[in-house]
């Protein structure tokens, strides 16, 4: 199994001590918690894409540009890219200059995005959202794949014999498909032949489960191997502590200042205890051993191979942060690892791409001249 952290970057009072960090302080809080991701040893680092309050997520091309110059090893994710509110093309310009920046350590999660606000601000409809992202999709993939190409798209100008660059660092990047509540989203990455990641956040286990099932389904009906359909899922939240009630006494503060935000909003709460909260949300509360027993859990229904932690403190402090992921990494993952296998690709550095595999063979030659 491998395991990623991510950030949405919401930009909101600390729901402990209601002090709201500036927006420059936000960024920079990010970048340390990629960077210590990476000295923990996660796999990889992901960073969300929104375009609305109380979101900072909104240019995660150059957030995640940022964190490949301070990083070597850990992959670099979107989560997600919102395709259904860009330009196929220039979104595509954007991911195959970050793909030569990051080295070829990046992959991407898609998804049409949610809220009325970002709908309105891209002037994206609920009719048009799946017709966009699908197509949007489509358009980015060919592209990934000839940097040439002709399209007669609807939601932008067609394309005719359109070349576009740089070409990309991997031929060809890998891309999930987010999925929270859609069967489009399932279908369009079981069609392809793509990975699906559930977000696996908001609602207990059911309605994921579901639509996990709906992807395998439809992944066998495309003609897919059954064995290379592959599952990534979220998790509500982590803190760990290696005595159980220490964990969770920790964490009340954390859950009593989210549902307080969630009320002010005039959300009702899915989980209204803390107690709920353990027990029937995706989140990893409890000692190590508690941990590990809910993520089993979850794969019997789910099958799933990836699974993320959220990347912020959000009311813990630094050193309860920084200690929950070293015992996460120290007592948790390595029985994960043995336990649940693997996706089935490797997960090391990228190959060259065409022209760099000339260029670097090339270079060789004259070396040896």
């Amino acid at each position: 199994m491998r395991f990623l952290t991510i950030t949405l970057i919401v930009h909101a009072p600390d729901p402990v001590t209601g002090r709201q960090k500036s927006t420059h302080e936000r960024f920079r809080e990010v970048l340390d918690n990629a960077t210590l991701s990476e000295e923990l040893g996660f796999d990889g680092f992901g960073v969300g894409e929104r375009h609305e309050r109380p979101f900072i997520s909104s240019s995660p091309t150059v957030v995640l540009s940022h964190i490949a110059a301070l990083t070597s090893r850990i992959r670099l994710f979107t989560a997600v890219t919102t395709l259904s509110l860009l330009d196929p093309v220039r979104a595509f310009e954007d991911y195959a200059t970050l793909d030569h920046l990051a080295g070829g350590r990046l992959e991407l999660i898609i998804g049409k995005g949610n809220g009325t606000a970002q709908r309105e601000l891209f002037n994206v409809t609920p009719d048009d959202q799946w017709d966009r992202n699908a197509e949007s999709y489509e358009v980015f993939r060919e592209l990934w794949n000839d940097n040439k190409i002709s399209y007669d798209t609807k939601f932008r100008p067609p394309l005719l014999d359109a070349e576009v660059w740089p070409q990309p660092y991997q031929r060809p990047i890998r891309v999930w498909h987010g999925s929270a509540t859609s069967k489009e989203s399932v279908d369009l990455a079981a069609r392809y032949g793509d990975p699906l990641f559930s977000a696996n956040v908001t609602n207990p286990i059911e309605p994921y489960a579901e639509l996990i099932r709906h992807y395998r389904e439809r992944w066998a009906h495309y003609g897919h191997d059954p064995a290379l359909a592959v599952v990534g899922a979220g998790s509500a939240g982590y803190y760990a502590e290696r005595n159980s009630q220490d964990a969770v006494n920790a964490y009340r503060p954390v859950f009593d200042g989210h549902l307080a935000f969630q009320r002010r909003l005039g959300l009702e709460p899915v989980f209204p205890t803390l107690e709920d909260f353990v027990e029937r949300s995706s989140a990893l509360i409890g000692s190590p051993a508690q941990v590990i027993e809910k993520v089993h859990r979850y794969h019997e229904q789910f099958g799933h191979s990836v699974l993320h932690l959220h990347a912020d403190a959000s009311g813990l402090s630094a050193a309860q942060h920084r200690a929950s992921l070293e015992l996460f990494q120290s007592d948790i993952a390595p029985t994960l690892r043995r336990d649940i296998p693997d996706p089935p690709w490797a997960w090391g550095p990228a190959p060259l791409a065409d022209d760099d595999a000339a260029v670097s063979s090339s270079t060789e030659k004259d070396s040896r001249s």
